[in-house]
């Protein structure tokens, strides 16, 4: 047996010395989305019966754009999720307290807005969180909570490197990215908020894109269009706090 195992162990390092990238790929293994979200590892909406939309911004803080976003946040009483990239925090530390203040939430976009391909390793990721997470915590006493990779890129590298440092993965509903960052126009950035949305919806939509301000006049759409609906701009932990309670009152019938 001992023997067996022994063979086996010196097939394995063999293997690995001549196949690398093979032990790579079979390490750094992607899913469907079924499989992560039953784990729990990565959230993408959270079904409710209230009212209620997480609206997201990724790639900021922006000196000029981010304090435009959330006044029209305050104006409608709307909370926010804000993915910040690590190397922006320094010059715009003034902007993540106000985020705070304001009672809205920050999540860790990355030192430097890495793509998380298959081809990166564990340690890249890792370090990139970490970057980021120092920077919130020196600069806002902030730590831990929720980490949305560049681009969606998700993996079992990526969900680790995540768990690790304190963090959950989180993306957005299929049906809610703006894609803004394209500057596809006003019109259509407000249509695919308001035509799309449901109960529980994550949008995801950028508080820097160069040379544009088509998020913040869809916003000035979004905002008084969806309220008048009836809904509710809550952050990505407001949601999920919501379908806790939820979930909870309905054991209780």
């Amino acid at each position: 047996m001992l023997k067996h195992l022994g063979k086996c162990l010196l097939l394995f390092i063999s293997f690995t010395l001549s196949n690398p990238g093979e032990v790579l790929e079979s390490y750094n293994e992607v899913h469907d989305r079924k499989y992560y979200e039953q784990r729990g590892d990565i959230l993408w909406e959270v079904p409710i019966h209230k009212k209620m939309i997480a609206l997201t911004f990724d790639d900021g803080p922006h000196p000029k754009i981010t304090p435009q976003i959330l006044d029209l946040l305050n104006q409608y009483e709307a909370k926010a999720t804000f993915f910040v990239v690590g190397n922006r925090i320094d010059k715009n530390t003034d902007i993540i307290l106000r985020e705070i203040n304001e009672g809205h939430e920050i999540g860790n976009h990355t030192f430097s807005h890495a793509m998380f391909n298959r081809n990166v390793s564990k340690q890249k990721i890792s370090s990139e969180i970490e970057m980021t997470a120092r920077k919130l915590q020196e600069a806002a006493h902030v730590s831990g909570g929720w980490f949305r990779p560049p681009g969606g890129y998700y993996n079992d590298r990526v969900v680790a490197a995540a768990k690790e440092q304190g963090y959950k993965v989180v993306m957005w509903s299929w049906h809610q990215d703006t894609e803004d960052w394209k500057r596809p126009g006003v019109k259509k950035i407000a249509q695919k908020v308001i035509n799309n949305a449901r109960n529980g919806d994550i949008v995801l939509m950028h508080d820097f894109v160069h040379n544009s301000n088509q998020t913040i006049e869809a916003l000035k759409i979004i905002l008084p269009e969806l309220a008048a609906q009836g809904y509710q701009f809550v952050t990505i932990s407001q949601l999920l706090e919501a379908k806790h309670i939820e979930e909870m009152m309905n054991e209780m019938k």
